[in-house]
């Protein structure tokens, strides 16, 4: 009972701050940016200023420019069945299993039927339907590429002439400002909510990927299930972010959500369009935020990131690079934290060079390299396997050194029963099986495909923790 009229009078306060929400900063302390009383203030403020500007930039122009730019995404995968019902009608000797609908939202980017969302809104699908403008056109979709280190993909469906969005610059988006989200929560199709944005360069640890890139926009604009994939626009109605997720307890809005930076969107998407995957960029370093424990070590430099670890004969090592040092900018863009920094690099494909301004008034500059630790465009090389209904592919160098292993192999885009049963999830990396290491894919398929009795699985988990998993087979 209490949980409803929090939320009654959540939806009703406009942002004042009720039960639920109160409660969830309260106990989230490190995601509280803005009160409810400081956000009401920026809202009017930032409304004001709105008006002082004149001309189109208001609430309507912005929602009349960008909801026929937003679609409704469907998607039919087959996955683990919870229902009672299911438990008796779909069965098969591999498990319960069954057709499982789901929905999110999509941005067409170019009049041709290029299309954006998050990469779990159609992770694992079989079928992807795309329908526009309230449910007047359907089309049927296919994926040209995905990218789960930011969580976005890229759609095409066979159509001309459609309303593309039109880009903005994240980079400009400031704190304060007003910004609508634009989606399908819980079904309700062409759906616009008002908020403003709380913090930019947020880091949430949402996404399940080896070198994940997070450097979200936050915002108070009421964002559900359903909104993933849609679009954060401002009052001109340019594409700032694509929104991914949400702050909550209870898997609803309860205050905060959160968009991928459109200028990260724009680079991703490029890529996919050009090679068929990002051309992620690496230093061969990693950084962290500089805490109260590393303010000591940086002689109570508060600004920057902190160098933690530099590979050996990485860009960064052969820079002069060295742990210890603090990064106060990249390429002149002042970085303040993990998240800023990794955005940054982010921009950048492998072969192009990059500046780092030190805490000492020194610079370094670097060459950036692939995943194998050269400067060459990268082609996936994935094999499938039918019987396990998955993709599998060796690990990159970078992710040899990071992890500290000879060999790996990771395996992508699951949609059969075998792998789920085994509880293995999306990007996790093989490195043995009853203490046999694998290089080779088709080898680790024919071990899986064959198991019997009982098998010893090492591996890594997506989120980078190694795992030992245990089964018997009959």
């Amino acid at each position: 009972m209490k949980k409803l009229i929090g939320t009654l009078l959540l939806s009703t306060s406009c942002g004042l701050g009720g039960a639920a929400l109160f409660n969830w900063i309260q106990t989230n302390p490190e995601t509280q940016t803005i009160n409810s009383d400081d956000r009401v203030e920026a809202q009017t403020v930032s409304y004001q200023a709105t008006q002082a500007m004149g001309g189109n930039a208001d609430f309507v122009h912005a929602s009349k420019k960008s909801t026929a730019c937003v679609v409704f995404i469907k998607t039919v995968s087959n996955a683990p069945q919870s229902n009672y019902w299911n438990d008796w009608f779909n069965f098969d000797m591999f498990g319960r299993r069954g057709k499982v609908s789901s929905s999110g939202s999509g941005v067409i980017l170019s009049t041709d039927g290029y299309i954006v969302t998050n990469n779990h809104v159609v992770d694992g699908a079989e079928s992807i339907e795309v329908i526009l403008n309230n449910n007047r056109y359907q089309y049927t979709a296919t994926i040209v590429g995905t990218d789960p280190s930011t969580d976005l993909a890229l759609l095409k469906i066979d159509a001309k002439d459609l309303p593309a969005i039109e880009i903005g610059n994240s980079e400009k988006v400031e704190i304060g400002e007003w910004v609508l989200a634009v989606g399908n929560p819980f079904n309700l199709t062409s759906t616009v909510t008002a908020g403003i944005v709380s913090a930019k360069g947020r880091n949430i640890n949402v996404v399940n990927n080896s070198f994940p890139i997070e450097s979200f926009i936050q915002t108070d604009a009421a964002i559900n299930p359903g909104n993933s994939g849609g679009a954060l626009v401002n009052l001109n109605g340019e594409l700032v972010g694509i929104n991914t997720a949400i702050a909550s307890n209870t898997g609803a809005y309860n205050g905060y959500g959160f968009a991928i930076p459109v200028n990260i969107v724009s680079k991703i998407i490029k890529d996919l369009k050009e090679h068929g995957e990002v051309q992620r960029a690496f230093t061969g370093m990693e950084v962290v935020d500089i805490t109260a424990e590393i303010l000591e070590k940086t002689g109570n430099v508060e600004n920057g990131v902190y160098v933690g670890f530099v590979g050996k004969n990485s860009p960064a090592d052969k820079a002069g690079l060295k742990v210890g040092d603090v990064i106060l900018k990249v390429n002149g863009q002042e970085v303040n934290s993990k998240a800023m920094f990794d955005e940054q690099i982010a921009y950048y494909r492998p072969g192009e060079k990059v500046d780092f301004t030190l805490n000492n008034s020194k610079s370094k500059s670097l060459t950036l390299v692939n995943r194998e630790g050269t400067t060459e465009m990268l082609k996936r090389k994935l094999v499938h396997s039918n019987t396990l209904g998955a993709d599998f592919e060796k690990i990159s160098k970078v992710e040899k050194d990071r992890f500290q292993v000879e060999n790996g192999i990771r395996v992508s885009n699951i949609n059969g029963n075998v792998l789920r049963r085994m509880n293995i999830p999306e990007g996790f990396i093989f490195v043995k099986i009853n203490n046999v290491t694998f290089n080779d894919e088709e080898k680790l398929i024919k071990t899986i495909e064959q198991m019997r009795g009982r098998i010893v699985v090492e591996g890594i988990h997506p989120n980078g923790t190694k795992q030992v998993l245990s089964y018997y087979y009959y």
